[in-house]
Parts: C-alpha cells; structure tokens; sequence
C-alpha cells in the first residue's frame, strides 16, 4: 500500500504548477516532507490549500518528484500508464513504421506527461530507463501497461537513480528473448552497432539524429572533418558516407578505438583510412596546433562534464574555451558544429559563449543554422530544462 501525502506548496511554485510546470522542486515546499519511501503519492495543495495535482515523491537530480495529474481521483495505476503510452506511440507513428530509421525515442519523460522514464526502441527491442527509484516503484504497472499496447522482442532497462544519478550495475535484461549483439540498427540508412546490455549507454545518442543527417548530407563531401568527445564515432560515419576527404574521431576513452572501427566497418567505411585517436580532446587541440592540422569541419560535442587527469571541463563555465581551440584549428569560411546537451543554461546563453570565443580570437561569424531535440525527444513547453540539447552551426568569415 503506497504512502499518500498532502503537500502544501509556495505560491510562486504553485502559480508555475498551474500553468504546467511538472517537477516538485524542493525549494516549492512549504514545510519538508516528513521520512517517506519513494513511490508515495503526493497530493498537491497551494497555500488556500486549493488542489493543484497528484504526482509522485521520487528524487532525481532535478527535483524531488513529477506532477502526473491534475485529476485528484486519478489513480496512478495500469490504466493511467497505458493511456500515456499509447499517446506517445501515436506521436512516434511515423518512426514505428520507417524502413530508415529503427531506432529512436518512444517515450520522453516529462515530456510524454511521466517525468522520470524515458522508452527507446532499438529494432524490436525495448530500453527503459529509470531516473529514480520513486517512479521504478511503478515498474510492475508500467510494464503490464507497455505489453498490452505494442508488440516487442525483449525488454532491457537502465537504472540511473544511484548516488549522484550513477548507473546501476545489474543484469539489464527485463523480458522477452534477449537480443544478440552487437544489435544493428539504421538511423536515416546509416547503420549503428548498438549493445543493451552493457552499461548505461547503448553506443548512439538517438537525440543527435537530426544533427547527423544534416551533416551526413549538407556539410561533408570533399571535406575534412574534426569529431571531438568522438565516442563510437556515429558523427565521423556520418561525415565519412556524406564523402568527407577524411574523418579524425578524438577520445579519451580506450574503448572508442574499437567501438569507431565497428561502427565504420558495418557501414562498409574503410577505417585504415580515417584517424582514430584516443587521446585527451585538450592535449589534441594542443598537437594539432603543434602540427599545423586545420579542418574544414569540426565537432564538438563535450559532455555536461567531464574529468581527465589534466582537465576538468564544465560546459557552463568552460565551452567558451572549448570553442577558441577549436576556432584556433578551424580553416578560413570552416564550419563548427557546436553541441551541447547542457540544460543549465539556454540558447541565448550558448550564443553568448560563441560570440565571446570568436571575439577573443578575432573571428568573423555566422550563425548559419540550429538544432534543438528531434521530433520523437518530445518536450513541454512548461518545463524548459527538458528541451535540453543545444547544436549550433557556425561559419568562420575570412
């Protein structure tokens, strides 16, 4: 039997939940919630104790919980879930059914009306992924919901509510018939290698799809191309099959050596020919100057943060420094594909840290276009933190 509560909330707070906004901040509490496990219903009042939402107490790095509804007499059971689901497939309807693109995101969140879960399809297989052990505690509801509406091969999931929002190491595998991997998927007929059952990441950001076929089709022939905090190098196997003269993939991490081959030789790109460097992107930036290397096209796209022996990188205080390296090895009328997935600060803000880098390094610009999260990352205009991701692409001037 779940705990159930009454909560008293700030007006400032209050006025925000009423016009949509969907997190249950801390800071929105009149008075601190007594001990309670996670899962507890939260009845949601303002300070006229006027009815503003049941949601429920989960904690994340966001908050303490997600308003579910607005109906006091909603019961957060099977029913409530498979009505979410079932909008949510119909919002992806073009994806379920596209021979070029078989994986993407089925469900978003705060987005699709349930913070804390996010769904991505990867063929006929199925990733959950579980922000905090407030909303896993639906798990047994969710999942009934999820099996009565669409037809899959096997179900993993990823539990990221550990200490700081770390993964939690556990078998992935859920139900269904477990896959073989590497997995093979196709994102606008480029292929992926994708592995769901190792660790908390599959081998693909789904959210950079967009950014990817823009560059595959419009940025890259005859090119050569910089790919820094490479990963599996899915932006490099763009560039390489949109013609690019050459592709250098730069990472810290030992695994991206092999992960970039893979992801290359399924697409039938000859590896041997392209640069793949495991190495810190700093100390690159630093023998690339040394070597007088320039590049038509570089790629930034840095985590939120990152820690290196030598470096500590923030996007809110450090992608104004990122940028100048990269500006410092970029050729004249180059182009930076600029990314960040960020969501403390705004595109206004990132625009400012591009006009600050190329005012230090004496460069004319132009802002020649810019992505936010595509279509199936569906986000709510109420909660701005969600639409998250960031890509701007930047012209030098001579």
């Amino acid at each position: 039997m779940r705990t159930e509560l009454n909560v008293l909330i700030k007006k400032q707070a209050a006025d925000k939940i009423r016009k949509g906004f969907p997190l249950i901040e801390q800071t929105a509490l009149v008075r601190a919630l007594p001990k309670v496990d996670e899962g507890a219903i939260l009845h949601l009042f303002d300070e006229s104790e006027r009815y503003l939402g049941k949601g429920y107490y989960g904690k994340q790095n966001k908050g303490i919980g997600w308003v579910l509804t607005k109906d006091q007499h909603m019961k957060l059971e099977t029913t409530f879930f498979n009505s979410h689901l079932k909008k949510a497939i119909e919002h992806r309807s073009e994806f379920l059914t596209s021979e070029h693109t078989t994986a993407f995101r089925l469900f978003n969140g705060e987005g699709d009306g349930i913070g804390g879960l996010t769904i991505d399809c990867y063929e006929d297989y199925y990733v959950f992924t579980w922000y905090s052990e407030g909303i896993y505690s639906f798990r047994d509801d969710i999942y009934e919901a999820f099996q009565q509406i669409i037809n899959f091969k096997g179900i993993y999931e990823k539990k990221r509510f550990a200490k700081a929002g770390q993964y939690v190491e556990d078998d992935d595998f859920v139900q269904g018939e477990r896959g073989e991997f590497p997995l093979l998927v196709k994102e606008n007929d480029v292929k992926f290698a994708v592995y769901l059952n190792d660790g908390p990441m599959t081998g693909v950001f789904l959210d950079q799809k967009d950014v990817r076929k823009r560059i595959k089709e419009h940025y890259s022939k005859g090119k050569s191309v910089l790919n820094t905090f490479s990963y599996t190098g899915a932006f490099s196997v763009a560039a390489a099959l949109g013609g690019a003269r050459k592709t250098t993939s730069v990472d810290l991490a030992k695994r991206s050596l092999p992960k970039t081959i893979e992801q290359f030789s399924i697409n039938g790109v000859d590896y041997e020919a392209q640069d793949i460097v495991v190495m810190d992107v700093f100390q690159y930036f630093k023998f690339a100057k040394k070597k007088g290397k320039r590049f038509d096209l570089v790629i930034l796209d840095p985590p939120s943060f990152a820690r290196s022996k030598k470096h500590t990188f923030s996007a809110a205080k450090d992608y104004t420094g990122l940028l100048e390296e990269a500006i410092a090895i970029t050729e004249k009328e180059g182009v930076i594909v600029a990314s960040t997935n960020c969501s403390t600060f705004s595109m206004s803000k990132f625009h400012m840290f591009i006009k600050e880098a190329c005012k230090r390094q004496g460069k004319q610009y132009e802002i020649v276009e810019q992505y936010s999260l595509p279509k199936d990352f569906k986000t709510t205009q109420s909660f701005g933190p969600g639409d998250y991701l960031k890509v701007v692409f930047i012209k030098l001037k001579k």
